[in-house]
């Protein structure tokens, strides 16, 4: 055993040192290949734990240059580098370039920038007189660098004073004291610091000092108060301008809504009339003035206010019909201190037309593909109103053995039309910098799943649609109906309806009605450096709640009502997304999600209609298992020798799925998984046994775990998933964990998974 010890040592340190020398190949004489650096604090007095983390980490950040990126500590991009060649042709130059990285090397110049920079930002955070040492140790041709910072005390606040000015800007700002973030007792940052001036600022933006600048603030700190404190004072330089010091009003607001750099803007504003108080250039008549009036906050004689300004902007560039928007202030020479602004609208392209064309291919032998054509049109009633229409088709065929296949045809038309304001019997207000929108949606689609049924569902709605943030949107329809009509059911399938009442239920003629609520957060939505990201999604769906109650409706006694002879299903369900992304560096990122939905029918109703029902398994679901076959809770539809597995609807659905990604080389990416979850029903069914959701749930969850490789070319993510079942819940307890490789799960798919 002890021999055997030795020798793997001995292999593993011969790999270690071929690495090594693979990676300093290409080196020249003097040259040294720079291997990070190492940030050690020693503190006296000791600094607690979490801030010594905290402060090491933020000096790490800091320390330039970053050494070659390495995974499970090889430098794969340098070993390509190095192994390619320079030459402008050949497999050789593209290996080099394409999946190579050229060697970092050390510089001396640059360490000792990077320890002057350590030293100013440890001055910024109340760390005085403090020192940055710097030290290279050298293996072979390898160069590493550790930075040691020597803290003493850490300098707080004792007092802050702000600006004792008598006149009327420190008479403004002395009260937004009360608000500082300048706060007593804690350490001197410049970054607050900073962050103080540019809260003040707009603060004063909001009262009407539009020519004021943070730049007109000095805090002066004074250290030599004793027992490591400073008192800080805020002065309004005596170099502000006077301007700086003035309060400004709007006087005219001007609106160009058909703008053009070509454009004589002098000419075309003669003799133009007002409209609730705007002057509104539009010799073509292309926009009712009324959506742009409404889009204005600032209104003529109103105190200057950069929140409204950011709010009117806003909410000109979401009406979704100017390519270009932008505003323009000038001082007006009646000596009153009056703003005209001036605001230039450029519109964008009315009507447009989108072509999508997508194509699968599935483990279970399906194949198929969907063609879908958007038109739309962004003035529709010369209002901003957005009117799409859409229409789509698709064919997928799936091969069970023995010759035979299985068709689904699918079609679908889809009238959408978005009018920029609340269309409503009460009055909508919102500080937003988004326009709430009404919706109004018709639709119908053809669902032929040729052995089996066809469907065909129609659908129209009445709602509203309304952001808080960037990152929160609310869209509730307040009437939504649904017709769903199945016909053409085959012999076969109509024998599997006569012995299992709750999908025939579920598949019936029948009315959808109620409203739809949907919460929408997502902080993903403009593009940023944060470690952490969140997304949910919450839907509350209700059908026929009032109604039932108010007909009396109980299809268990009998009394199955109807509208126009078809049954109308009254139920509520209810759905759950969240989703977490723990950002490593741009491209390593741990994404997790939980989810879960339950519907209850009830009333008029004994099952969800088909439509509305939960199913796992698939391409964004749990990979390990095909699409929408999992579950109910243990059972099992089909069996090992054949492809095909009926769609398996349920009531209650659970999942978890956690995904690490980080990049290969170039526009690829790789990916490991686990996910877990799976459907349950909640009421007995005799079909389907071991279905119903109990206290046991927890052995009747699916698990599964894979790879997969993207191709993330910037406009579009290609994927394709590898799962394999490790816990499938349909086999005897005692059985169910496993490493089920005869039952790999290829998928492939467009975009992330979640």
């Amino acid at each position: 055993m002890k021999v055997l010890m030795i020798r793997c040592l001995v292999f593993f340190g011969n790999v270690a040192m071929l690495f090594s020398c693979s990676e300093t190949k290409s080196l020249q004489e003097g040259q040294y290949l720079y291997d990070g650096a190492r940030i050690v604090i020693k503190s006296n007095p000791k600094i607690k734990r979490k801030e010594r983390k905290e402060l090491k980490q933020e000096l790490n950040d800091l320390v330039r240059p970053k050494p070659n990126t390495s995974f499970l500590g090889i430098k794969f991009k340098l070993l390509f580098y190095n192994a390619g060649s320079a030459k402008g042709k050949g497999i050789g130059h593209w290996i080099q370039k394409t999946l190579g990285e050229p060697p970092v090397l050390a510089s001396y110049s640059v360490l000792d920038k990077s320890r002057a920079v350590l030293q100013n930002r440890l001055d910024n955070r109340g760390f005085f007189k403090d020192s940055v040492t710097l030290d290279t140790t050298y293996r072979g041709r390898k160069l590493r660098a550790r930075y040691t910072a020597g803290l003493g005390y850490q300098y707080k606040i004792r007092d802050v004073v702000y600006p004792p000015d008598p006149d009327s800007l420190g008479v403004q700002i002395s009260p937004m004291a009360k608000h500082s973030l300048l706060k007593k007792g804690e350490p001197y940052n410049l970054d607050v610091i900073k962050n103080e001036r540019t809260r003040i600022d707009t603060r004063l933006k909001q009262r009407g000092y539009y020519y004021f600048s943070p730049d007109d603030l000095l805090v002066k700190a004074d250290t030599t108060v004793g027992d490591h404190q400073v008192d800080m004072t805020l002065i309004i330089k005596k170099s502000t301008p006077a301007q700086g010091r003035e309060v400004y009003r709007i006087g005219e607001v001007i609106v160009f809504a058909d703008y053009d750099i070509n454009s004589d803007t002098g000419q075309a504003m003669q003799q133009v009339p007002k409209f609730h108080g705007y002057t509104i250039v539009d010799p073509g008549k292309k926009f009712n003035p009324e959506v742009i009036s409404r889009a204005l906050v600032f209104k003529p004689g109103d105190l200057y206010n950069r929140l409204d300004q950011d709010l009117s902007l806003n909410r000109l560039i979401t009406l979704g019909v100017f390519k270009f928007v932008k505003v323009r202030f000038d001082e007006t020479d009646t000596g009153k201190n009056i703003l005209n602004a001036y605001y230039y609208l450029t519109p964008a392209q009315k009507k447009s037309i989108r072509f999508e064309v997508s194509a699968l291919t599935k483990s279970d032998d399906a194949n198929g593909g969907e063609l879908s054509v958007n038109w739309r049109n962004r003035n529709f009633f010369h209002g901003a109103e957005l009117f799409t229409v859409t229409a789509s088709g698709g064919l997928e065929k799936q091969f069970i053995g023995k010759g035979q296949s299985i068709t689904t045809n699918k079609l679908g038309l889809d009238f959408n039309l978005y009018l920029p304001r609340v269309i409503a019997p009460f009055r909508f207000r919102t500080n937003s910098g988004f326009m709430p929108k009404t919706r109004i949606n018709l639709g119908y689609e053809y669902f032929d799943q040729i052995t089996q049924y066809t469907l065909n569902s129609f659908k129209t709605s009445f709602g509203y649609v309304w952001k808080e943030s960037t990152s929160k949107e609310h869209t509730l329809n307040a009437i939504r109906i649904d017709y769903v009509n199945p016909s053409h059911i085959s012999p076969a399938f109509q024998l599997g309806l006569d012995t299992n009442t709750f999908l025939a239920r579920s598949l019936q003629r029948q009315f959808i009605i109620g409203p739809v609520y949907n919460f929408n957060l997502n902080t993903q939505v403009r593009p940023n450096h944060k470690k952490n990201n969140y997304y949910f999604n919450g839907n509350l769906d209700l059908s026929s709640n009032l109604l039932g109650i108010l007909t009396g409706a109980d299809v268990n006694k009998g009394k199955e009502q109807e509208i126009f002879n078809t049954p109308f299903s009254q139920y509520i369900r209810a759905e759950a997304d969240f989703r977490h992304y723990l950002n490593f560096s741009q491209y390593t990122v741990l994404a997790t999600r939980a989810t879960a939905g339950i519907g209850y029918a009830y009333g008029n109703s004994v099952t969800m209609p088909f439509v509305k029902q939960f199913f796992a398994g698939g391409a964004n679901d749990i990979r390990a298992f095909r699409s929408r076959s999992l579950g109910p809770g243990s059972f099992y539809a089909g069996n090992r020798d054949t492809a095909f597995l009926a769609d398996q609807p349920g009531d209650i659905k659970m999942e978890m799925n956690a995904e690490i990604r980080f990049k290969l080389f170039s526009v690829v990416r790789w990916a490991f998984f686990v996910d877990a979850g799976n459907i349950w029903t909640l009421r007995e069914d005799s079909t389907r046994p071991g279905s119903k959701f109990t206290n046991d749930f927890l052995k009747q969850v699916a698990v599964g775990v894979g790879t997969g490789i993207r191709l993330d070319i910037s406009i579009l993510l290609l994927r394709l998933d590898l799962g394999i079942p490790v816990r499938e819940p349909f086999l005897p307890e005692g059985q169910r964990w496993l490493f089920d490789s005869r039952n790999l799960v290829l998928n492939f798919a467009i975009g992330y998974p979640f």
